[in-house]
């Protein structure tokens, strides 16, 4: 057994919805490559398999907003700690657990007003979250580590 500091990159919650909007945390969330998450509305081929959110990007919209804030209230179905998606490019790889993920795009477009801003007041989708298409998939529960994968010098 590894000690991992709070401060480690790390998987909080897993989410998932079989309907748009807002996802309910589960025990754990099954990636399949190509795909995204089982059981998952977004889930399909294309860019958008899987969303990845900063528990830090919930911690500074909660005083803005009157509703509790949760894993999976803004659709995303990762929510994380300790990684700066600010830092990241498209094409760089996390290896979340035993998943390896390729992020896609940064933010999103929203129709205004989107189901998640009608609930919570404002969707902070389109600045704070990053996609990713599976390259290797499994299983991913909280407390699942997360690594940016290194890519050789000259490739993107």
């Amino acid at each position: 057994m590894t000690n991992k500091s709070v401060s480690d990159p790390q998987v909080v919650a897993v989410c998932r919805n079989a309907k748009r909007g807002p996802k309910q945390a589960v025990n754990e969330i099954n990636l399949v490559p190509d795909f995204g998450v089982e059981n998952d509305a977004h889930a399909g081929s294309g860019e958008r398999q899987v969303s990845l959110l900063a528990l830090e990007s919930h911690q500074r919209f909660q005083p803005h907003t009157p509703v509790r804030l949760h894993p999976g209230i803004f659709g995303e179905n990762i929510t994380t700690r300790g990684i700066d998606f600010a830092l990241l490019q498209v094409k760089d790889r996390l290896r979340v657990g035993e998943c390896l993920l390729e992020i896609t795009r940064k933010g999103k477009e929203c129709p205004a007003p989107c189901a998640i801003s009608r609930h919570v007041g404002e969707c902070i989708m389109p600045r704070e979250c990053v996609f990713a298409r599976v390259i290797h998939g499994g299983t991913l529960r909280p407390g699942d580590a997360i690594h940016q994968e290194k890519l050789k010098k000259g490739v993107r």
